[in-house]
């Protein structure tokens, strides 16, 4: 029973059902079966049986969420956060170390990790990832973890968080967890801005002619080696320029691929809307744009898609990247994070950019409605 379910947690493989009966049945189904596991729960409860339930975390301290011992598995991440500082969830840091490794295997911006790479807060409900009303921030993404899990936040702020609080539920076994099971991993990127071609173009037509088979100067949402399986991103695209920020193909180039072996047809196909999304928000279990603006210069938009109907699994290497505009020809500014599970030890992160580069804001790279420099 522990091997059984253990693997359908991990592996996120799930019956050919609607999303609805998928959620519901999964659930729904086992509340019969007996549980082997102790359940857990790290929080900022107020030790002292008062109602001081948070901890606060001054500029250049990191406060630790969680630090056990295994075998076990994190079922749910919840956040809530009071503080006076401007974009704040792109200058608190989480990351976090399965089975004592010295670099994490997470490691992102707060907001970004909970899909909201603009620094914002915004109310949507995937099946992974979820935004409550009033700044909640839910993650139920399962993360294994053999020996030991420490999970922590960095405040590289100017300013106090006057009241952090979270709630980590997890389930601790008593036997070790299969020992095929896979470590969750959560890389940061961003690109500020994407290198593209800068011109005195007035519409996507006109790179139309533009070829790329290889997708060398792809936007590059991770990189990995080793084995296991790619289950979704968010991202967040500032535009720098006029018109429609899309018009990307996604390629996956899986175990040292020269050529892509997935390759897509466009940002909002991949992201499952269609038609620049019609300028209307959604979201859904698997997929969603809660932020669609419009086709200007300064406007935004933020987008996720989850694989997990069928993950996209690499037994040596994955390199997942979406074009900024057909061919890369757009400059806007990228902010994605992407979620796999995967064999340790795992490749080295890109470094995490400074806190000053990672906020959002408008560069002069040419191009309609940017004038450039």
């Amino acid at each position: 029973m522990l091997i059984r379910m253990i693997a359908l947690i991990v592996a996120l493989s799930v019956p050919a059902l609607t999303q609805t009966d998928m959620n519901t049945s999964d659930l729904l189904s086992g509340l019969t079966k007996p549980r082997d596991y102790v359940q857990k729960r790290s929080s900022s409860y107020d030790r002292s049986g008062g109602n001081a339930d948070s901890r606060p975390i001054a500029p250049g301290e990191t406060l630790t969420l969680l630090d056990d011992a295994g075998p076990g598995v994190i079922s749910h991440i919840w956040f809530t956060i009071a503080s006076g500082e401007k974009y704040h969830l792109k200058k608190l840091v989480l990351r976090a170390y399965w089975d004592g490794e010295a670099t994490p295997s997470v490691e992102t911006p707060v907001g970004d990790f909970f899909g909201l790479g603009l620094g914002q807060y915004v109310l949507y409900q995937s099946l992974p990832l979820q935004v409550a009303p009033d700044n909640a921030l839910n993650a139920f993404f399962p993360m294994p973890f053999q020996k030991s899990a420490r999970l922590t936040v960095t405040n590289e702020g100017k300013e106090k968080v006057d009241d952090f609080y979270f709630n980590l539920d997890y389930r601790v076994y008593k036997h070790p967890l299969p020992p095929d099971t896979l470590y969750f991993h959560a890389q940061y990127r961003q690109a500020t801005p994407a290198k593209g071609t800068v011109g005195n173009w007035e519409h996507n037509g006109q790179v139309d002619e533009k070829k790329n088979l290889d997708g060398a100067d792809n936007y590059v949402w991770m990189e990995a080696t080793g084995r296991g399986h790619f289950v979704g991103v968010t991202m967040s695209v500032l535009q720098n320029q006029d018109a429609w920020w899309g018009e990307g193909d996604d390629m996956f180039f899986v175990d040292g691929e020269k050529l892509p072996s997935i390759n897509g047809t466009g940002s909002e196909d991949y992201f499952l809307g269609a038609w620049d999304f019609g300028g209307k928000p959604f979201s859904y279990p698997f997929y969603g744009a809660p932020v669609v603006g419009a086709e200007l210069a300064g406007r935004a938009s933020s987008v996720y898609r989850f694989h997990l109907d069928s993950p996209i699994p690499f037994t040596k290497s994955l390199r997942a990247t979406i074009e900024h505009g057909h061919a890369d020809a757009r400059s806007d500014n990228f902010f994605s994070v992407a979620y796999w599970y995967q064999t340790e030890p795992h490749a080295a992160f890109p470094p995490l950019p400074s806190v000053n580069d990672r906020l959002p804001k408008i560069f002069p790279v040419g191009g309609p409605g940017n004038a450039g420099k």
